[in-house]
């Protein structure tokens, strides 16, 4: 015959201890129980049984409990505790010291004022999303940014899908099912997310063909390549590697040269970042732009509009009107379409491209980009007092030089001269000062270099937001 488990203290059987724990309804009857009332009464039952579980599976684990963590105000505090976990928000502010601006683990662009404005208007009110305002009839939502981005590019027309990979799942599918598409072997890129161009393009129906080597390919790749099937001659700019040394490859103006060659032919070019305006002439690293692309002699470019524009997650679809409306029309093109909130903030950074006299100082990407040391070293400078004050002698904090880039497959060859905050303590590890600011809340997110903990500067405005705020009061890590 089984004998029940012993507490360690009392001689009181587990399974008679366990008996008493109060009931669902008196942990939701008794004092306890009226903190809980905040929350919806399916969720309060879930977390009081839960509760219960957990204290139940202690005791019979043979865990020694005092009779007062066994009441019903305990349960119910333990039952608020989950729940305030498990209703807080799923996403939550970070701050971004890690050196990286367009960090696509914790969001991207970080989106203009005008373009936050545009998405909380668009989120908390009815909108003339698809209104004819003029007419009273049915509109049309590509017009709410086509001709902001025709005036920019240049583009005969153009049209907004959920991301880049989606404007490319799209133009594939609709200009090349069961047909081939040539590309160069050095161009078969991995977009993130180990989503790669063959496999979209597998999905798309269309048939891939590959043509030159890794490192190099020529005009008579294309040219022998082109067949009764050929449908797209489609180029994909290499945003997120480089090949150099003994390597060749075929310009836009080359393959729009052999298309023309034979009609019916459609250049495309996946450009990725998908820059608007010459980041050269801002002083930055050059970029290929959907303009020059045009005029180099696609027929339709794809770009993404949350890397190098600075705007919220979408694609950029822009070229020849005939190809696109040929888009417009494709059952697809309402499978990845944009919402509203997209929409607005992205036609709200179109805007302050098309119209600011200085939008370098208003896009936070740019500005991000082109910020001086000097700029940088005055905000580290106050950071490193705030620090200080905050943790105590047991903690130093050096500025330092730092390498800063663009992320997100951006100029990945391109290191951005940056400066940053080295923390140390006495007995922490970079590894345990990494977790202690990862802990902070808002957590504060910075990265380990040459077995230091640093934080980048090239994105931080507020030097305040360095200062780690632990969420106990009893946590006071920067004394353990």
């Amino acid at each position: 015959m089984r004998t029940a488990a012993k507490e360690p203290s009392g001689n009181v059987p587990v399974d008679v201890r366990a008996a008493r724990l109060p009931s669902v309804e008196a942990v939701l009857g008794g004092e306890g129980g009226a903190a809980l009332k905040e929350f919806s009464r399916p969720a309060v039952l879930d977390a009081a049984r839960r509760a219960l579980a957990g204290l139940r599976e202690r005791l019979r684990s043979g865990e020694e409990l005092a009779d007062s963590e066994l009441t019903a105000a305990a349960v119910a505090s333990i039952a608020e505790r989950m729940l305030a976990l498990s209703s807080a928000p799923a996403l939550t502010r970070v701050i971004n010291a890690t050196g990286v601006v367009l960090h696509t683990n914790i969001g991207r662009a970080v989106l203009c004022d005008a373009a936050i404005e545009a998405a909380a208007l668009a989120a908390g009110a009815s909108v003339n999303l698809e209104y004819d305002l003029a007419t009273g009839g049915r509109g049309d939502r590509d017009l709410l940014v086509e001709e902001h981005l025709c005036a920019l590019t240049g583009a005969e027309a153009a049209t907004v899908v959920n991301n880049n990979a989606a404007g490319v799942l799209l133009a594939l599918h609709t200009l090349a099912a069961s047909r081939e598409v040539v590309v160069s072997r050095g161009e078969l890129v991995e977009i993130g997310g180990s989503f790669r161009i063959p496999e979209i393009m597998k999905a798309s129906g269309a048939v891939l063909r590959e043509v030159g080597t890794t490192n190099r390919t020529h005009p008579a790749d294309y040219r022998d390549a082109i067949g009764a099937d050929t449908a797209l001659l489609m180029k994909v700019h290499a945003s997120n590697y480089r090949i150099v040394g003994f390597a060749s490859s075929v310009d836009l103006a080359e393959l729009s040269k052999l298309a023309k060659q034979h009609a019916g032919i459609v250049v495309v070019e996946d450009l990725g970042s998908g820059a608007v305006v010459d980041l050269s002439a801002l002083g930055l690293a050059p970029e290929p732009t959907i303009a020059a692309s045009l005029r180099a002699g696609a027929d339709l470019v794809l770009a993404s509009g949350d890397k190098l524009l600075g705007g919220p997650q979408c694609g950029i679809v822009a070229g020849r009107r005939d190809i696109v409306e040929r888009l417009r029309r494709s059952p697809l093109k309402r499978a990845v379409r944009c919402d509203k909130m997209t929409l607005a903030a992205l036609e709200a950074t179109l805007r302050v491209y098309r119209f600011s006299p200085r939008p370098e100082q208003e896009i936070p990407t740019l500005r991000y980009l082109r910020r001086g040391l000097e700029e940088l070293r005055r905000v580290g400078e106050e950071a490193l007092g705030l620090l200080g004050a905050r943790l105590g002698p047991r903690w130093a904090f050096e500025l330092v030089e730092s390498r800063a880039e663009t992320g997100s497959g951006s100029q990945p060859n391109v290191a951005i001269a940056s400066l940053a905050i080295a923390v140390a303590a006495d007995g922490l590890t970079a590894a345990a000062i990494e977790q202690r600011f990862r802990a902070s809340q808002p957590p504060i997110l910075g990265r380990i270099h040459d077995d230091r903990f640093v934080l980048d500067l090239r994105t931080i405005d507020d030097p305040h937001d360095l200062v780690p705020h632990w969420p106990r009061p009893d946590a006071n890590w920067a004394d353990q």
